[in-house]
Formats: C-alpha cells, structure tokens, sequence
C-alpha cells in the first residue's frame, strides 16, 4: 500500500529535517510496513533528498509535484523530467487537479507529461477525477476520457508500473470526502478498463490511490476496501503530528 504526503504549496526550509527524521523515527518504532512518499514543493526536494540521504534505512521515498513538457530552453520557472534525477525522486504527479484548473493544463498535455516520466523510468502518478458531484455512470465517463487520451498518446501498456490516484475534485479540501463505497466502485471500474484495453495486465497489479479530504477519520474506511490500493493525502500531511496517525492506520488493514 502506498501513503504519499503531497505538500502542495506548503512547507519551511527550517522544518524539513524534523519532519523526515521524527516520521522516519516513528515508521521505525511501530514497525510501519506500507511504502510512504511525500511530495515537498520543487524548491525544497534537494533540501529533502539531503535530509533523507542522512537517515540510515529510511523507507520514505520522494515524489515531485510537476513537471514541465520541456526538457531544457527558455521556459521561465519550470521544472524538467530531467532535473530530477538529480534527488532521486521516485514518483511524479501529473494531471493534478489543481495544475488543470489553476494552470489550464489539458489532457493532451498531462499525456505528454505522463509520457516523459515514463520514458525518463520515473513512476507517473495521474490524477483523474470528476470536478462536480456527479451520478457514478457520468463519472466513469469523464474518468474515461482522461484514460484514453493517455492510451492514444503513450500506448496501451502505458500503465504498466504506473499508479493512479482518483480524486473528485469536489472533495479536495473540502473537508467532504466521497463515500467509500462509491470510490471503490470507480477504483474497479478503472481497474477493469485499463485490464481490458491491456489485456495481458494483471488489474490487480495497478495501485490506484484516493485522494480527497482523507484524514485520521476516514482512512480506514476507505482503505478497507477491496479496490483502493492506498491514499494520496493533502493537508493532513503537512505536521507529523496528523500524518502519522493516518499511517499507523492504514498499516493496521
């Protein structure tokens, strides 16, 4: 199961340290088995990669936020696939819906940024999702279209080591998060889709996170279900303080 800690814009260079080596510490003490991540913004990775390279067996990995289509030349404030080999991210968000709605990026774009990571042999993390509360059937079909438009451009075994994270986007910080059984619905869903178009994929094998208002509350609920394969979590783990209670739990299913 996999736990990722996304930042957003959020996060001191004086705090980084603590935050990774007090998690760190606790991950060891209770014997955390599930793989965690978290997703600092750009200008604190390197900051990041240097705490964590310090910690003997640590078991936190890094994921970047973004990243530009381009891999070099004039694009002001950017971030290439490229440089991030440098801190040895492992995962990298596209399609967030924050960068589609704050930033105007499309699925033709996402499916370019899906298809350098890939090339790069970063783990893409794609963010699908519904923007209102919609009858699952018209979800599905928003999701689809986001699917597709990756299948077309990076092909039909694009998914393969990749991960998916679903987020309505109505329940992203809202404080509402989406019922349980409803995103389990549209886990399988994704799941069988992507197993049909490739057919020699195992669906099982495709990690498919939930990200949307998760807390200490709810994550069990979510997590228990027999199609959500882990939580991509926002606010909540930005202190060790409230994200560890949220690891210690999910560990627990």
């Amino acid at each position: 199961m996999l736990i990722i800690g996304n930042w957003k814009l959020n996060g001191r260079k004086e705090n980084i340290k603590n935050f990774f080596v007090k998690l760190n510490n606790l991950c060891e003490r209770f014997n955390i088995k599930n793989d965690i991540s978290i997703s600092p913004p750009t200008i604190y990775l390197n900051k990041s990669y240097n705490v964590l390279k310090n910690i003997n067996n640590s078991r936190i990995s890094l994921t970047a936020q973004n990243i530009d289509i381009n891999l070099s030349g004039p694009f002001t404030g950017e971030t290439s696939v490229e440089m991030l080999k440098d801190f040895n991210v492992k995962y990298i968000i596209v399609g967030h819906s924050e960068r589609r709605i704050h930033h105007n990026e499309n699925n033709e774009i996402v499916s370019k940024k899906f298809y350098l990571v890939k090339k790069n042999n970063f783990i893409p993390i794609l963010c699908v999702g519904e923007s209102k509360r919609k009858k699952i059937e018209e979800a599905k079909k928003n999701i689809k279209k986001q699917i597709d438009v990756i299948l077309k451009y990076c092909g039909k075994y694009s998914f393969r080591n990749s991960i998916i994270a679903y987020e309505p986007i109505w329940a992203i910080g809202s404080g509402f998060s989406a019922d349980p059984d409803y995103v389990n619905d549209i886990h399988f869903f994704i799941k069988n889709y992507i197993s049909k178009e490739d057919i020699f994929f195992k669906k099982n094998n495709l990690i498919i996170q939930y990200g949307g208002s998760v807390s200490e509350k709810n994550v069990q609920d979510f997590l228990s279900k027999k199609y959500i394969d882990g939580i991509l979590v926002g606010g909540c783990s930005l202190l060790v303080e409230t994200f560890f209670p949220i690891i210690k739990k999910s560990d627990a299913i």
